[in-house]
């Protein structure tokens, strides 16, 4: 077990899910499962208590779920990253939770190695998505990703289909590069990508329109 392992934290009210979960992830290079919640309030006084890199965090959960616990985790920790992990992937939910602070969302039925991959993802700052999740927050004809971006986003995302880093961008627009992280990150929440590659493309097709 190395310092440099990715710690993970488990909340979900099923113990044999959880049991699951822990044998998966521990039994994964690199990661390790340093505690467990059967609810929401848990999972925000163990995030507090053991820092964790990474949440699995399950929607359904009694006393708190795990839209409001994401919430509030991310709130008081943000460095700590949220990867949802549920059996629902209808609209509201995936909207719901990635609105929460969550950077990942998957469904139970994913095959273990695409979780174990997402958690890695995570930890590393990237937004896993399942691609049936993806699919659900495709945008209905009336309402595009971009409604959602503000001013600032949508200039730190046409510098970046420009190809500019982060520091770069920063420079431009006279901000920190921290900053930029974090608007970059929440472009890419709200347009349901994991890469600058995609991001990109998706405003060169439709930034041009405005």
């Amino acid at each position: 077990m190395s310092h440099d392992d990715v710690t993970v934290l488990l909340a979900d009210d099923h113990h044999l899910v959880r049991s699951g979960l822990a044998g998966l992830v521990d039994g994964a290079e690199g990661l390790r499962v340093v505690g467990q919640a059967a609810d929401g309030a848990e999972a925000v006084e163990r995030v507090a208590e053991l820092e964790p890199d990474v949440v699995l965090m399950d929607l359904s959960m009694p006393v708190l779920d795990g839209v409001e616990a994401t919430r509030r985790i991310v709130a008081a920790r943000p460095e700590t990253h949220v990867v949802v992990l549920t059996s629902f992937s209808d609209q509201r939910r995936v909207a719901d939770a990635l609105a929460a602070g969550a950077v990942g969302y998957l469904l139970k039925d994913c095959d273990p190695r695409d979780l174990v991959a997402a958690v890695r993802s995570a930890a590393q700052g990237h937004a896993p998505l399942d691609p049936r999740v993806a699919r659900a927050l495709l945008p209905s004809a009336s309402t595009s990703p971009a409604d959602g971006l503000s001013a600032r986003e949508r200039q730190v995302l046409r510098l970046l289909g420009q190809g500019m880093a982060n520091k770069q961008i920063g420079r431009a627009l006279g901000i920190s590069e921290r900053t930029v992280k974090v608007h970059v990150g929440h472009v890419f929440r709200q347009l349901g990508v994991s890469d600058r590659t995609s991001a990109a493309l998706w405003g060169k097709e439709h930034l041009a329109e405005d």
